[in-house]
């Protein structure tokens, strides 16, 4: 079983390996391809996907920490209500939101002219949304919560009771927050600015829309347009480069948020009350958690529901329901596939992985597997094509292209080879809480293993088995740059659905998808919520 688990981890791993196996074939024109790219392309690329990331960073890291801030050490009206709401963004996905926010702020669009003729204004009343500043808004209101959430985490665990003890020793408010508050959240901060980066940089929707030149829209370029497998591929291996250090970055942040704490001061976390706000700073806290609901969930929403509705009320033949259907029951059937072979996956590589002994191959291909969550799409879907490739070409007579290219089993191995890791690391929080002890004592009375896991394991990781089957879910219903690579001809997801009925300005046709995505995406955010609230009433 362990060696059955190995390879399929590889094989899963195959992706990364593919891409970064083509350097190990570079030739002559390899070596031309990627000269011609360093003195044309390259730096473009590596530009703005730079200015791209950076502006992102700055912008979770302060939008995220402050909004933490002020849920966790303050008290204003409505802190109750936004401890959960700040995290809605993260059901917004940022293609999305660039839909709805093109279709209202750009200068054609319905808030630009209703304003110009409302108060006979005359030209843009400001600069193109479609556009790397814009993008960079976009990416914040979706991905500030990644540290929203860290951030509040070690806030609430350490920082209360601390900041008490240092007010009772006679330091001030902003003295409190600088020298306590602050250097306790930085490795959570730095966490979750290395996630929203990897994500902003795993980006293909906004950046294809929005006409930015960076890593991912190049990859799909060069192999799409250009027809240039190789140079898809050193592109992809650049990108997988720079994810592999922020994913090294984000490791070392998570291996610091751990700190020294004693009973007694957990309970006094409990007795110590976050400092009451009044006047213009209560206002001005109301404001900073207010904004980033309202413009990256509740007017997106609402904006898009009023697309949805001028549609329906304005289109020809109305709303169409029966495509929408048949968008809707192909992004469940890949999505749901993906997500019950993701869990199972995880259940019986998680099993090995406790049962200690039989050497290192399992546990290092299961750190293999683990990247493929920090890889994008893009890099993906080039690193499965490579390798199908030119296995096609030293065996032209079997058909291996066509069993990933345009077919279901190519998404869903997509799927595997990206959210496999999400799977098994819910699977494996929930063995944590399952005591060694418990195993010893089994086979102490004679249980073979498939009895331990049935009648043990099984009934204790019911929860942790479908929160991994509903992230997996979630996760591949917003997949858009694998998707659109390999998807079987007929086979729209929603999530290219939406993609292409905006990128040809049929931005009422893509509301529908997009709505249903948004609806898809609230319910881990919904269980976070409800699962935060549980553990601060504890």
């Amino acid at each position: 079983m362990r060696a059955a688990l190995t390879a399929l981890c590889l094989l899963l791993a195959l992706p990364v390996i593919g891409v970064l196996g083509a350097w190990l074939a570079t030739d002559a024109a390899a070596l031309g391809v990627l000269r011609h790219q360093a003195a044309t392309v390259l730096p473009a690329y590596a530009l703005q996907s730079a200015l791209l990331a950076a502006g992102v960073a700055v912008g979770v890291m302060l939008l995220g920490a402050a909004t933490a801030a002020a849920v966790t050490l303050f008290d204003f009206p409505g802190r109750r209500h936004f401890e959960w709401a700040l995290l809605l963004p993260m059901a917004m996905p940022a293609y999305v939101l660039a839909y709805a926010g093109t279709d209202a702020l750009q200068y054609s669009g319905a808030l630009q002219t209703g304003l110009r003729r409302a108060f006979g204004l005359r030209g843009a009343l400001w600069p193109d949304v479609r556009s790397l500043w814009g993008a960079v808004i976009l990416f914040v209101l979706c991905l500030y919560p990644y540290v929203y959430l860290l951030a509040r985490t070690a806030l609430g665990e350490q920082a209360t009771h601390l900041m008490e003890a240092a007010r009772m020793l006679g330091a001030g408010a902003r003295r409190r927050i600088v020298a306590v508050a602050l250097p306790l959240a930085r490795p959570a901060i730095t966490a979750g600015t290395a996630l929203a980066v990897m994500e902003t940089l795993a980006d293909y929707g906004v950046g294809a829309y929005f006409g930015l030149t960076t890593f991912s829209t190049g990859i799909f370029k060069a192999w799409l347009v250009m027809n240039d497998g190789i140079a898809a591929a050193q592109l992809a291996a650049v990108l997988l480069a720079v994810v592999a250090l922020l994913l090294a970055a984000e490791r070392a942040a998570q291996a610091r948020l751990r700190y020294a704490s004693s009973r007694s001061g957990a309970a006094h976390a409990a007795d110590a009350r976050p400092l009451r706000l009044r006047g213009a700073a209560a206002a001005a806290a109301l404001g900073l958690c207010a904004l980033p609901v309202l413009l990256g969930f509740v007017l997106p929403v609402g904006w898009l529901g009023w697309m949805l509705w001028q549609e329906a009320h304005h289109a020809e033949f109305g709303l169409p329901l029966a495509r929408f259907a048949q968008w809707a029951w192909s992004s469940f059937r890949l999505a749901g596939t993906a997500a019950l072979l993701a869990a199972a996956l995880a259940l019986a590589l998680a099993f090995a992985l406790r049962r200690r002994g039989g050497g290192r191959a399992l546990p290092l291909a299961a750190r293999t597997l683990a990247l493929g969550y920090a890889v994008p799409g893009a890099v993906v879907a080039i690193g499965i094509l490579l390798p199908m490739g030119w296995l096609q070409q030293r065996w032209p007579d079997w058909p291996i292209a066509a069993t990933v290219t345009g077919t279901l089993f190519g998404v869903t191995y997509a799927y595997l080879a990206r959210f496999s890791a999400v799977a098994l690391q819910s699977v494996e929080a929930g063995y944590a809480r399952v005591p060694v002890s418990v195993d010893e004592t089994a086979r102490m009375l004679g249980a073979r293993p498939a009895r331990l896991f049935w009648r043990l394991h099984a009934p204790l990781l019911r929860r942790s088995a479908l929160a991994a089957v509903l992230l997996v879910f979630v996760d591949a219903m917003k997949e858009l740059p694998a998707t659109l690579v390999l998807r079987p001809f007929g086979s729209d997801t929603l999530a290219v659905v939406a993609f292409n009925f905006a990128r040809d300005e049929r931005l009422g046709e893509a509301a529908l998808p997009s709505l249903a995505i948004v609806g898809v995406g609230l319910i881990p955010v919904l269980l976070l919520s409800r699962a935060l609230r549980r553990r601060a009433v504890e």
